[in-house]
């Protein structure tokens, strides 16, 4: 997949999701297989930029190219400063968050609820389009209910508009993460555009990947939910996609070290309080098909140092290494 000058292989991408693809995660990712990793969602309201939050979400530093920023917001000069901004501080691509279902967004009239505004949808992709030097991705929902999938509607928009590359998830917005994603409409886009189309939605084996490339015709496949606790769906998929072989999961060892390096990283990148925290919904992520996750949860969540919380995870994941339940702390 071509997006500007930019190749992107293998055709599977990471995608934007608050609070989860930082920095630490993106790497983590993109090592492990993933085409393109798209940032969390930042905010294009300028008061904000220099706050602790924003300031680790524009460090691009030692990040493998292409990088790719979204930002949120609905003032078309607005979000046009706000991509200028994040070109200036390492962004190659900017990607437009029209489809963020969280009410706390879409009460903002931004997310998916821009969805609803055809006419503000333009004006916002024509001056973000036009305010920047590096191609401009879009993503989107079907729509705002099963009484309005108008994402075809937007996805012409955003082709005339100059958008580069379009995702759509095959959910609408009141859906949220709920039921299945469809992939009808996104067939329909892709056979209406020019533009790279990337398909999202309910993509979590190298399988289903296949067959919703078959069901689309899209030009890659994004990956969201599934890739939590489990980074290694990417490397996954695209051998799959390659050579129609699946790849064994890892060994409990292999995660124990794909692991205790992300935690380090966390650790790292945000400070020892602040990534013991962060590092917790990870922890909780990676353990969350073993028979003793709350028990595991309910321990390392007690950890307060860098060196208690690898400490336990090690101890754990040796455990499953050799093939034993892990004993785990009484929990306070």
């Amino acid at each position: 997949m071509q997006i500007g000058p930019h190749r992107i292989q293998p055709k599977v991408v990471l995608a934007p999701m608050a609070g989860v693809t930082d920095k630490p995660f993106r790497l983590l990712c993109k090592r492990l297989g993933a085409g393109l990793a798209v940032s969390e969602m930042t905010t294009s309201d300028p008061r904000f930029w220099k706050t602790a939050k924003s300031l680790n979400r524009m460090d691009h530093v030692g990040e493998p190219d292409p990088v790719s920023v979204q930002i949120a917001g609905t003032v078309p000069a607005v979000m046009a400063e706000a991509a200028r901004f994040n070109v200036d501080h390492g962004a190659q691509l900017v990607d437009i968050n029209m489809g963020c279902p969280a009410k706390k967004v879409c009460n903002a009239w931004a997310g998916s609820a821009l969805m609803r505004e055809p006419a503000l949808v333009a004006r916002i992709l024509e001056a973000v389009v036009r305010a920047v030097d590096v191609p401009v991705t879009l993503k989107i929902r079907t729509g705002w209910d099963a009484h309005h999938r108008n994402a075809p509607e937007i996805a012409r928009i955003a082709e005339a508009a100059g958008i580069a590359a379009l995702a759509v998830h095959g959910r609408t917005r009141d859906q949220q993460y709920a039921g299945t994603a469809e992939y009808d409409t996104i067939a329909t886009i892709k056979s209406m555009l020019r533009i790279p189309v990337i398909a999202n939605g309910d993509v979590d084996s190298p399988q289903k990947a296949k067959q919703v490339l078959e069901a689309t015709g899209c030009d890659a496949v994004m990956v969201g939910r599934a890739a939590q606790g489990r980074p290694w769906i990417f490397g996954q998929i695209a051998h799959y996609l390659t050579t129609g072989e699946l790849l064994p999961e890892p060994s409990p060892a292999e995660v124990r070290g794909i692991l205790l390096g992300h935690l380090e990283h966390l650790h790292a990148f945000y400070g020892e309080a602040s990534g013991v925290r962060i590092a917790r919904k990870h922890l909780g992520w990676y353990a969350k098909d073993r028979p003793e996750n709350a028990a595991f949860r309910a321990v390392v969540n007690r950890a307060q140092t860098a060196d208690d919380q690898l400490h336990l995870t090690r101890d754990y994941f040796d455990a499953l290494a050799a093939g034993v339940s892990p004993v785990l702390p009484v929990a306070a």
